[in-house]
């Protein structure tokens, strides 16, 4: 049998259209089975058996196409039809089960990509939110008061405040005022929600433990994305040595994340209310007032 005899004859057996259909009908079967397991947590190696099942098929579609030949009868090999002398008339069914399954397949594809693209859009967001949040952005949440005495949440407050207005007086920071977040609980468990939620990409959080005269002052400033610490300080002072550690802790905040100070700002970081303890005391109570 010549080349040109031997094609004619894959006409004539039909194995052009059952290449045709078959590669139709198992590219839709692929995407809508892409689109359909993931639904149901189905693993990706039950995906690949199934399309490698339909690879595998492909020969053995074409073969049963040479071979065999549909008749009212039922599948009958080819030679028998011949010698009987009763070939069926070429009808265009085919035609309509390529068309149809082209059709599902392409509307499968978008389908996938479709929402493929709705679950990449949130994870853009926020890749995108995060990357627009300064990195001299910070937020400074409420001290914890870890003092025996309950009464003394005016002194974790009062510390707060004049730390954050500290920071508020570098104009290379952006500092998010105390009103928005007086409402967020000390070491919160989802710093990442939080500093989005206030557009920050640090947070600074800290506790105050006041015992008669002697207080300690734990700091640390964390970068809420990676939730790693940029820095970190605990502070053991008298009462009466207590006045310099918020501008030491504003002072240490501003190096950290590289905000350049100009010389107004340095001198006002140092500025003290006063030296007096009792006042200080007094002026602490006034911040956590004015606060409220």
């Amino acid at each position: 049998m010549n080349r040109r005899n031997f094609f004619a004859e894959l006409k004539r057996r039909n194995v052009y259209k059952v290449a045709v259909a078959y590669a139709v009908a198992g590219w839709a079967l692929a995407q809508g089975i892409a689109q359909v397991f993931p639904l149901f947590n189905v693993p990706n190696w039950a995906l690949r058996l199934i399309v490698l099942t339909i690879v595998i098929g492909f020969p053995i579609a074409l073969g049963i196409a040479w071979a065999f030949e549909l008749t009212p009868e039922g599948l009958k090999r080819t030679e028998d039809v011949d010698r009987a002398g009763r070939r069926i008339p070429k009808k265009h069914a085919w035609i309509y089960v390529v068309v149809v399954g082209a059709a599902i397949s392409v509307a499968l594809f978008f389908l996938g990509r479709y929402s493929a693209g709705n679950k990449t859009a949130p994870r853009q967001r926020e890749a995108a939110t995060a990357s627009a949040m300064s990195d001299k952005s910070i937020a400074v949440l409420p001290f914890e008061n870890l003092s025996e005495d309950k009464a003394n949440a005016y002194f974790a407050e009062g510390i707060q405040e004049e730390i954050l207005t500290r920071l508020a007086k570098i104009a290379d920071l952006k500092v998010i005022s105390r009103t928005s977040t007086q409402h967020y609980k000390s070491a919160p468990e989802n710093l990442f929600e939080i500093a989005k939620q206030l557009g920050v990409a640090n947070i600074l959080e800290g506790s105050i433990q006041k015992a008669a005269d002697q207080v300690r002052v734990n700091v640390q400033l964390i970068r809420a994305a990676s939730d790693s610490h940029l820095w970190a300080e605990t502070y053991d002072r008298k009462l009466t040595d207590i006045f310099g550690v918020e501008s030491e802790v504003a002072k240490a905040i501003a190096d950290a994340l590289q905000a350049k100070l100009t010389g107004g700002e340095q001198q006002a970081l140092t500025v003290k209310p006063t030296s007096n303890s009792e006042a200080y005391d007094a002026y602490l109570r006034g911040l956590a007032l004015e606060a409220r």
